[in-house]
Formats: C-alpha cells, structure tokens, sequence
C-alpha cells in the first residue's frame, strides 16, 4: 500500500493563488494589494479600503466619492431583514443573528434560477457593496435588541464608521473613537487563507451564490479556533480583575494548561504585525476614556506571557478591551470581525469565481473494509415488539 502524506487542516498545503493580501516575511507585515496594513489604518478611511481589497487599487476622490455615495443608499435595513432578527431570542448569540440575517438578505436579491445564482462579476459587486453597507445595521441592532432599545435609523451625512457607531449609540462619537474603530476595521477586513474566507472560496467554487458563500465563512467565524478570541481576552480581563492579579491568575492558569487566547498566530513567528496599530489606538481610547487601568492589566499580562511563553499577542488582545471602551458587549465583538472581514471574503468570493475549479480534495479511507448485509432484515412484527420494549424501560 502506498504511503499518503496526509496534510491535517491542509497545513503547509498550497490550494490556490491571490493577488489579495500575504504576510511579507521580510517585514513582517500583512500587506493589502501590496499596501502594508498598518499604513493604510493610518491614513485610509475604511471606505478606501474596501475599494482596495474589491479592485486592487486605492480609489481616486471620484471613486471614493461613489463608493460612499452607493454605501449611504443601502445602509438600511428592510422590514424583512429585521423581523427575521426580531424572531430570534435574545439569548441566541449575535453571530446567529448575522448569519440569519445575510441569509434574508441573500434570498430577498435572489433571482430563483439555481445555474445563475454565481452572478456576473458587475452584479457580485453590487451585492458586496450592499452586504456591506447594511451588516453595521445588522451588529448595532443585535446590541441594541438585546439591551431593550430600538433600531436606530442611519445618517447619510456621516461616514462608515462614524455611522456605525452612531447606530449602534445613538450619539456621535469623539474623533478620536471614531478613528479608533476606523482603523480596527481595516486591520480585520482581511488575512488571507483563512478558514473562514477558505469556506467562502469552497462555497463560491461550486457556483453557489455570494450569499452563501458568506453565510457558511460566518459559520466558520463563530468557531472559537477562529473568531471569538476577542471575546475571549474580555473574559480573561473580567476573570483577572487588574494588573497586581496577573502572577497569581495566570499561575493557575498555566499550572491547569488552559490556552490563553488573544496570544500567538499560525503565520506570524515574529508577532502579529497588526498590534502595534491597534494598540496604539487603544492607548488613545485608554487617555480619551481616563482608563489606566486598562492599560495597566494590558502591559501586565503581556509582558508576563510573552516572559513565560516566548508567545506574542495577536490583533484580538488590543481589539477587546478597545471594543470594549467604546461601550461594545463583549458578544458583539465577532460580529464586529463580520462586519470588517466581508470585505475579505467577498473580495475572495470574486477572485474565485474570476478563474474557478471546484474545490473537492480528497481523503484517506481508514474505515473497515468491504463487507457485506449477511441477508436478515427485521420483520414489522419485530420492530414493533422492540419499539413497545423500549418504551416500557
């Protein structure tokens, strides 16, 4: 028998090319179309961004312009689309809303012919604008819903993220939030092969509809070994309390081999070239809000991992705790990672379909091997007799 070298997680495996972002190795950095990400945070409103990752070039003022201005016309939400959310408990988590909710979303633009449902390019644009444009609706009433408070209805003289927070608040947000959040956006708006943004390719390629695609890379988000890590790091906050119980807290944790999330990354050895952008936003946000305290358990538990562990924190440990300022439930910071990574994924929906082969690897059988039925089959009269059996137990 022939020796197979099985790949488990397709780790190492090489699927496919994309001229849609890589972590250079010689500096470390993630780069979008070739921009490294921490430049376009610095001075790229996330509208640019999307252009970026949707077309490969950063858009001219005119492009921008329309961008913004197609943005702004779809940003509410139908009157379907939020019953589907209003039948929901408020006890289902957020990312069950948001899968639910582009699932409304993509049957209400469907077109009912099963071997068209791919789309033309023209048309798959418009649909990631849309999806785009509406998931801040989406988040900011899954908050709001569970909070007791109404949808909030958007401004077309504000800006994404400014819009975002507004919808979500209902007041507008300090320049400095605003930023804050802007660039939080670019930073998870995109990262390659992923799993989720994997799944969406796998979808796409068998000539499913963008909806779609982006409903199951949901699906693979909610996974705790993908999303949710910001989450995570807001609990370990909660459960330590502040910097002097880092020693002991993490003495138990450690001691019982309990993973501490928020820390390491499959691709980068050398540290998640994205944390210093995000945390220097959450050092504005820490003196915006008067918050040391923070920052304090932040520093703390850092620098004693990293002491311990040699392992570095990942984009989810600054992004918690400044979710988390800016007055986001902690449930609602995936959904966050949704709203942000559609970019990504629709970007990669796209590139599939531009050069497609249905994605279908194969497996090696460990199961038994051939057998046959040895020819009994139970009679009704026996069925019955062991059916009445097992309800007497």
């Amino acid at each position: 028998m022939t020796e197979v070298d099985i790949k488990k997680g397709l780790a190492g495996v090489v699927v496919d090319v994309t001229a849609i972002s890589k972590v250079n190795p010689e500096t470390n950095s993630l780069l979008y179309r070739g921009y490294p990400v921490q430049e376009l945070a610095a001075t790229q409103p996330f509208e640019a961004v999307a252009h970026l990752l949707w077309t490969g070039n950063l858009p001219t003022a005119a492009e921008l312009a329309e961008l913004r201005a197609t943005e702004r016309q779809h940003r509410a939400l139908s009157p379907e689309v939020k019953a589907a959310i209003d039948i929901l408990p408020t006890t289902a988590h957020p990312m069950d809303e948001v899968r639910t909710a582009v699932s409304v979303i993509g049957a209400l633009d469907a077109t009912g012919d099963v071997m068209d449902a791919a789309g033309t390019p023209e048309e798959n644009q418009e649909r990631a604008i849309r999806l785009w444009a509406q998931l801040p609706a989406i988040v900011a009433y899954g908050q709001r819903r569970r909070r007791g408070e109404e949808l909030i209805a958007p401004r077309d003289d504000l800006d994404y993220s400014a819009n975002f927070l507004w919808m979500t608040f209902g007041e507008e947000q300090h320049e400095i939030v605003v930023d804050a959040f802007n660039r939080s956006m670019t930073l998870y708006a995109e990262h390659s092969f992923n799993a989720s943004t994997f799944t969406s390719r796998v979808i796409a390629s068998t000539l499913s509809d963008l909806y779609s695609a982006v409903t199951g890379a949901i699906g693979a988000l909610k996974g705790p070994l993908h999303g949710g890590a910001n989450e995570a790091v807001l609990h370990i906050f909660d459960a330590i309390g502040s910097a002097e119980n880092v020693t002991p807290w993490l003495d138990e944790a450690l001691g019982a081999k309990r993973k501490i999330m928020g820390f390491g990354h499959r691709v980068y050895k050398r540290g998640d070239s994205r944390v210093p952008t995000m945390k220097a936003a959450l050092d504005t946000l820490v003196t915006h809000y008067d918050r040391p305290e923070v920052a304090a358990l932040y520093d703390a538990l850092e620098s004693e991992f990293v002491a311990r562990k040699g392992i570095y924190p990942n984009l989810d440990y600054p992004s918690g705790p400044a979710y988390n300022l800016m007055g986001f439930d902690t449930l609602t910071f995936t959904p966050l990672f949704v709203a942000a990574r559609v970019t990504g994924w629709t970007a990669h929906i796209m590139e599939q379909l531009a050069s497609n082969a249905l994605i279908r690897p194969l497996s090696e059988y460990v199961g038994p091997a051939e057998r046959h039925i040895d020819g009994y089959v139970a009679t009704d009269a026996e069925l019955e007799a062991a059916s009445r059996e097992a309800e007497a137990e």
